[in-house]
């Protein structure tokens, strides 16, 4: 790896949080992780913390991952200057073309890109309609698509249930699946359902793996798999209702 001394200190900082915590790790898949050239990691999103597990699977392949998240991150006077050192790139989601195009330049150096394909959290924990960027990415700079999963983060802190902080011992399982190439005369748009497919199908063999889930935990299962988790029909109307306050200007504050 190159010296990168704020990413490298996150990484630290992050490996001593993780000891505290307990967390039990499992990886699989991290050799599809090429150990140089550009690729587009496609991580599923069920947690605020999927990011941080998705990139530890690829350190043992010596990269360092540039993910792309929301602009407003870089607005906070904390969390701004770490993802500045780190290299992270932001997402302006009313005008795009410009994140889109420094993607497309990392991937061309050479980067990892983390991307969250199906753009915001899923609340069912199943894979939600997935944006056509990856794809996009991939296609235009020749680099792989890596479909990837993460289980476990969602315990610890989602959307609509009380954070799960300290030493929990949650299991995280990452997965890794192998490269998908998209030629120059691919379609996009069967690119990107070739992708959902085979994110769904990591998905279903992660969650198989992972420890079973009983009681309370059950929450965090989605309910095709008898899990008390909203449906993908009742996630979506909440995902729709955030919506509609984030736009009706007499639900803002102030």
């Amino acid at each position: 790896m190159k010296p990168e001394p704020t990413y490298r200190t996150v990484i630290a900082l992050g490996r001593t949080a993780f000891f505290l915590t307990g967390y039990k790790f499992t990886f699989r898949g991290r050799h599809h992780v090429p150990r140089k050239g550009g690729a587009v990691l496609a991580v599923n999103h069920t947690g605020y913390g999927d990011f941080l597990f998705a990139g530890m699977a690829c350190r043992r392949q010596g990269r360092l991952v540039r993910f792309m998240a929301k602009k407003s991150i870089w607005e906070h006077r904390f969390t701004g200057p770490v993802m500045r050192g780190c290299k992270h790139i932001p997402v302006d989601r009313h005008a795009g073309a410009e994140s889109y195009q420094m993607a497309v330049a990392a991937l061309r150096a050479g980067e990892v890109v983390g991307v969250y394909p199906e753009a915001t959290m899923s609340r069912s924990f199943e894979i939600k309609e997935l944006k056509t960027g990856a794809a996009r990415m991939a296609q235009e700079t020749g680099c792989p698509i890596l479909p990837t999963i993460v289980w476990g983060a969602h315990r610890i802190w989602t959307k609509d249930l009380p954070k799960q902080i300290g030493r929990t011992k949650t299991p995280i399982h990452v997965t890794v699946g192998a490269p998908i190439h998209v030629g120059p005369e691919d379609d996009v748009m069967e690119v990107t359902q070739r992708l959902r497919a085979e994110m769904q199908r990591l998905l279903d063999e992660t969650i198989a793996r992972y420890p079973t889930l009983e009681g309370e935990d059950l929450r965090y299962l989605p309910a095709r798999l008898g899990g008390t988790a909203p449906t993908v029909e009742e996630a979506h109307e909440k995902d729709l209702a955030d919506m509609r306050r984030k736009t009706d200007p007499f639900n803002r504050k102030g």
